[in-house]
């Protein structure tokens, strides 16, 4: 999970794509649903463009087992052109197998993407 992180902070969307399967499912509280490698890598890429810099960290991880993993997500970063920086949390679920991401809920209510994880492991187990 670190290394998506990682990836991500520095601008390479090659290293990024790379942690995804090629049928990855991204899910975005407001941003809708995005299945492939090229589709999660656009939304990434989208998300992160506006700022000249972006800095994401882990908040919080939870490995709930069977491939699950549940993060919080510390993000920030100064928009183009302005001074101010701008912070947002949010939760993200990840299913796990062989080290790709096959699939990446994102939630913006914490306990909701925390129960979302426990559920899905359980299911899974």
């Amino acid at each position: 999970m670190l290394s998506l992180f990682e990836a991500a902070n520095r601008r390479d969307f090659d290293a990024v794509d790379a942690l995804y399967a090629p049928d990855v499912i991204l899910r975005g509280a407001q941003l809708g649903t995005f299945e492939g490698r090229a589709a999660a890598r656009g939304v990434m890429e989208d998300v992160i463009a506006p700022y000249d810099s972006f800095h994401a960290e882990p908040g919080e991880i939870l490995d709930f087992g069977f491939g699950v993993v549940f993060a919080v997500v510390i993000a920030r970063g100064r928009v183009a052109g302005g001074s101010a920086e701008v912070r947002f949390r949010y939760a993200s679920v990840v299913i796990w197998q062989a080290g790709l991401v096959e699939q990446q809920t994102n939630y913006t209510d914490i306990d909701e993407a925390r129960a979302a994880g426990e559920r899905l492991a359980k299911e899974r187990g």
